[in-house]
């Protein structure tokens, strides 16, 4: 079993927080508080993940364009910089995460294929240069973009792992069944395929389950913390803490490769899933 990391955009906000600083896009923090990225990353890699995520899922030419006056090159390198450093001497891999885009392509949308494989294209490019060793295209609903998206990080040369967003119904907002995914993306050549967000680990079990049923592909499961609740002073916290996320997960087990969380989680939650892994044995180890 390999673990990867928790969430990054909500943990992000957390130590914002903390620290007095503006609730912004997180791949700002990227320049303008790098210090917050780091110590997310380093959070991580200590809880015992495997795998960490640069500070890329939403940084996307017309993303930065609407709400910065940076450039997405410099966003993404920056974000892959930071990773590659607080990595640095451990043994551990970096993703470059890339997300959905805010435009929906034809026909649900303006967007065309071209402009959609540009813009993913334009993010890769960027960074290349740190050699991040996978790319993880994270929380897609549209199983069109996602092919978009998958066919262009196929071309880096680098092992190409996607992960859907699902409904309780077993499928995407857009429709998009788990026969569908496995069906338009595992012809791709990808090296993993599975499901992050949108559910808690009770509810997307048997969707991780029906994938194990479809493809011999390593699975991916980074289901989010359940749905947020407000406690005293209208402070938002997760619904399920470390030890019961980490216990709900582990039903997941026995069909899946990579195994982390998503939003809600942070490192407590890594470590949690590690704490059971051992728990359950070399089975899994």
């Amino acid at each position: 079993m390999i673990i990867l990391d928790g969430a990054m955009g909500t943990t992000l906000w957390d130590i914002a927080q903390r620290n007095g600083a503006e609730k912004v896009p997180v791949w700002r923090y990227n320049i303008e508080h790098p210090e917050f990225v780091a110590e997310i990353t380093r959070r991580y890699i200590d809880a015992g993940a495997d795998f960490v995520q640069a500070n890329t899922f939403g940084a996307n030419r017309p993303a930065v364009k609407k709400s910065s006056k940076y450039d997405v090159k410099d966003v993404v390198a920056a974000g892959m910089r930071i990773a590659r450093e607080t990595a640095a001497g451990k043994d551990v891999k970096i993703f470059l995460s890339s997300g959905p885009l805010m435009e929906m392509l034809e026909p649900y949308g303006d967007l065309e294929e071209d402009e959609c494989r540009e813009i993913y294209g334009e993010i890769f490019d960027a960074a290349m240069p740190y050699k991040p060793d996978a790319i993880l295209l994270e929380t897609f609903i549209d199983l069109g973009m996602m092919r978009v998206a998958a066919e262009r990080a196929m071309e880096t040369d680098i092992p190409v792992f996607c992960s859907m967003s699902f409904e309780k119904s077993g499928r995407t907002m857009f429709g998009n069944s788990v026969e569908d995914v496995v069906g338009t993306l595992e012809p791709l050549g990808i090296t993993a395929v599975g499901l992050n967000c949108s559910l808690g680990p009770d509810s997307a079990v048997p969707i991780i389950k029906d994938f194990s049923g479809k493809t011999s592909l390593p699975l991916i499961f980074k289901p989010n913390a359940g749905l947020p609740v407000t406690t005293e002073g209208a402070k938002m916290t997760s619904a399920v803490g470390p030890k019961e996320f980490a216990e709900a997960v582990s039903a997941a087990f026995p069909y899946v490769t990579y195994v982390g969380g998503c939003c809600g989680s942070d490192w407590r939650y890594v470590e949690a899933i590690k704490e059971k892994l051992l728990e359950k044995g070399s089975l899994y180890l």
